[in-house]
């Protein structure tokens, strides 16, 4: 029996583990349509919605089965119960992209407002956060977990910058408006992804240590 539940929390870490490529190249695809002017790359993200939709209900119907079924206790049960919070947030990084590109064709339609720097360098870094997230919870590491949250203040930081330069664009020829307005809201999705992989650092920590420190200053340390 033992042998079976550890082949099956393998199994669960796997399909999590491929849900977060999946979602990765959600992000990738999003950016390089924004980055490329590329309305095609945007439409392809869609296409992975419906994938990430499934696997969605799929670890979730695991996890029940496995707490159904084994009866888990202490580490393992933490680790379940994780593992479906996880799932929940990378379906959400899903609809990010999913909302980055619906934003990224409607700002293809007008002219450039100005040369994108620092959105990549933002969705960069919140793309490697949802990587580093996952791998954490893999490898049960607490120290990268807690690493990811970190980086989280530099993603904010971006998000504040992008809308401060926004608005002098705006302010000096309201014309942008339009594009301007798509690029801040693509980057509050980009900024969502980077809360979304947080969260799931906030869960390794408590499968791992049993400590919970949602909503606590720990965090900013």
């Amino acid at each position: 029996m033992g042998r079976l539940f550890d082949e099956e929390l393998k199994r669960l870490k796997e399909r999590l583990l491929h849900m977060s490529g999946i979602v990765e190249k959600m992000i990738d695809l999003a950016i390089h349509a924004l980055i490329k002017r590329n309305k095609r790359l945007a439409q392809e993200v869609f296409k992975y919605e419906d994938e990430i939709n499934m696997l969605h209900i799929d670890v979730d119907e695991l996890c029940i089965k496995l707490i159904a079924l084994r009866q888990p206790t202490a580490k393992d049960l933490r680790f379940i119960t994780g593992a479906m919070k996880i799932n929940s947030e990378l379906e959400r990084i899903g609809d990010q992209s999913v909302n980055i590109s619906e934003n990224t064709e409607i700002y293809l339609s007008y002219p450039e407002v100005k040369p994108l720097i620092d959105t990549p360098r933002m969705a960069e870094i919140a793309k490697q956060m949802v990587r580093d997230s996952l791998e954490a919870f893999v490898k049960k590491d607490a120290e990268l977990a807690r690493s990811v949250l970190k980086r989280d203040d530099e993603v904010d930081g971006l998000r504040d910058q992008i809308f401060r330069e926004l608005l002098t664009y705006v302010v000096s020829d309201p014309t942008t408006t339009r594009q301007a307005l798509c690029l801040v809201l693509i980057s509050r999705n980009i900024e969502r992804i980077a809360d979304h992989a947080t969260n799931i650092c906030e869960d390794v920590i408590y499968m791992v240590l049993g400590k919970d420190i949602r909503h606590h200053i720990e965090r900013k340390k």
